[in-house]
């Protein structure tokens, strides 16, 4: 089994970057993920597997993976412990995934959102890197230690860091328009939002001693 996976989750999926991500990796694991497998029954694109509760899919689609094709389909019922998304990031992690891209995880209810972002600490703890993608964001999580944004490979003018809950201590960030020094990061202010790479360096560097945060590469 390859060892990148792409996850078409069910919000919103931008057509070009969706097609771009689909088509740019040769050697790659789709899983679709209940209305998320809409978009690749319209775009003739076969998963390697189907995942969800399908309260989102027509039956029509659904009866179409099960009945004319060998995609191996895993549903659950509604009533489960687990987001939809967190069961196909459960799977890749399973199938051998080292790296994985999460499309369709953002738009509509911010509660999807928000459990898809906190979704990202499964992998992360297993050291797998994963991210969520969208035509304006990249959300990953980091961990101690050293992160380089470089502007060459930088995803958006943007980034902004959040603690996943608890304080992190010792918080730095060097070559950014706004730089910090040994500063405790709380899960309640908004003051590393909106970020940007200083104008006479290459890179912006965030690093700390211990914890993890969230990392957000963001454009307009």
């Amino acid at each position: 089994m390859s060892k990148r996976s792409i996850i078409i989750s069910g919000g919103d999926l931008d057509e070009e970057l969706t097609l771009s991500v689909l088509k740019e990796q040769e050697e790659r694991c789709v899983i679709g993920v209940d209305k998320g497998v809409e978009f690749l029954y319209r775009h003739q694109i076969m998963p390697d597997y189907i995942v969800g509760d399908f309260d989102s899919v027509s039956g029509e689609i659904r009866d179409y993976y099960k009945n004319e094709t060998n995609v191996p389909v895993r549903e659950y019922n509604p009533v489960k412990d687990a987001s939809d998304t967190e069961i196909a990031i459960r799977l890749a992690m399973t199938l051998g995934s080292k790296n994985m891209v999460i499309l369709g995880a953002t738009g509509g209810r911010i509660d999807h959102l928000w459990a898809n972002v906190q979704s990202l600490m499964i992998p992360f703890k297993a050291g797998i890197d994963a991210k969520i993608l969208d035509r304006q964001n990249l959300i990953s999580i980091i961990g101690s230690g050293e992160t380089h944004i470089r502007r060459s490979e930088a995803f958006g003018t943007y980034f902004s860091v959040f603690p996943l809950g608890e304080d992190v201590f010792g918080f730095n960030i060097s070559g950014a328009r706004y730089p910090l020094k040994n500063h405790t990061l709380t899960p309640y202010n908004s003051l590393c939002v909106s970020n940007q790479i200083a104008g006479d360096s290459d890179e912006a560097v965030i690093s700390f001693p211990s914890g993890q945060v969230i990392l957000m590469e963001t454009c307009d």
